[in-house]
């Protein structure tokens, strides 16, 4: 048997794959500065089938990062610019009618693609939002009773606004909690601002990712051969019921009125085995769940009006269970 297929017939080499994907780090960074907890958040969601919901302040690179991203991995993007009045055919596609040959035709939206970015996707009323719930959930949109096919890998990175709420519409607990991951991307430090600025002084064109020197270093081939290295990752009966009595402290927390639904759990299990196959291990460890529980468990929590009057964040909530919990050995 080709050492390089799995069982599943699955060509590709993990190892080779793990390091492809290990550079796409320093790939991105030729366009993105200091943002590599969000980069490996992407590739993680990626090998977990998941989505992403990035949040942070207009200017911090979002759309560029999604954009790097999808360049380095030789992946097909498409941007949707989320607004009050954009229609739910605006996204899925919609019928239209040929008059040469006086049927209708399916006219694919921007949603079939690799890798589509929702950028404001808050600016959408709820219709228009819940119409990606079924590509995310189903990997497929419904025209017409007819069910099509989304292109394999797929994922939605959606942003929002953290900052400005007139003329938005939040996003309803069971829309968060289809996103695997929500990642926050947090102003550049002043060495990292400093950087920015002397790239874009220097000619560095965010809109020209091939001039700024972004190949591709992975493609599709080391996404499959990441996954079915993933999905074969140990876990131990102490590590699921660690996952378990984090997600079960999060319904018990006096500062929350919504914890964690099994879901949550679930996605928690996978994001931790895709980050310790990434670290280089077949095994999960209880350092790779606390790596990975805020960004998996941060928008699937609701907290009690009176202790977001006090200050009190769901990152902090999260981190004082972790700090509580008992840790197996």
């Amino acid at each position: 048997m080709d050492p390089t297929t799995d069982n599943a017939g699955i060509t590709g080499n993990p190892a080779d794959a793990r390091a492809a994907l290990e550079a796409l780090r320093a790939e991105i960074a030729k366009a993105v500065v200091g943002q590599d907890p969000a980069v490996t958040g992407l590739v993680v969601a990626l090998l977990c089938r998941g989505h992403v919901l990035l949040e942070g302040v207009p200017g911090v690179a979002k759309t560029l990062l999604v954009r790097a991203l999808a360049s380095a991995l030789e992946l097909e993007t498409k941007r949707v610019q989320f607004t009050p009045d954009l229609m739910p055919s605006d996204v899925t596609g919609s019928l239209v009618y040929d008059t040469r040959s006086a049927e209708f035709s399916f006219q694919p939206g921007p949603v079939f693609t690799n890798l589509l970015l929702a950028d404001e996707i808050n600016r959408t009323p709820p219709k228009t939002q819940s119409s990606l719930l079924e590509a995310m959930e189903e990997r497929q949109v419904t025209v017409d009773g007819t069910p099509r096919p989304l292109p394999d890998p797929f994922l939605v990175a959606a942003t929002q606004n953290p900052v400005e709420y007139e003329g938005t519409y939040p996003l309803p607990e069971a829309q968060l909690d289809r996103f695997l991951l929500k990642l926050t991307i947090p102003l550049p430090s002043r060495q990292d601002e400093i950087d920015v600025l002397t790239r874009h002084a220097g000619g560095f064109n965010p809109r020209d990712l091939r001039a700024a020197g972004v190949r591709p270093v992975a493609g599709p081939d080391d996404l499959e051969a990441a996954r079915a290295a993933v999905a074969k990752t140990a876990v131990s009966p102490e590590i699921t019921a660690y996952v378990v009595d984090i997600c079960r402290a999060t319904r018990e927390s006096p500062s929350l009125t919504l914890g964690v639904s099994p879901r949550g759990a679930t996605a928690l299990l996978a994001t931790s085995r895709a980050w310790a196959w990434l670290t280089g291990r077949d095994y999960v460890i209880p350092d790779d769940v606390k790596a990975l529980a805020l960004p998996t468990l941060r928008h699937r929590v609701q907290l009690r009006p009176e202790a977001e009057m006090e200050g009190v964040t769901a990152d902090s909530v999260i981190n004082a269970i972790l700090a509580h919990v008992p840790v197996p050995r």
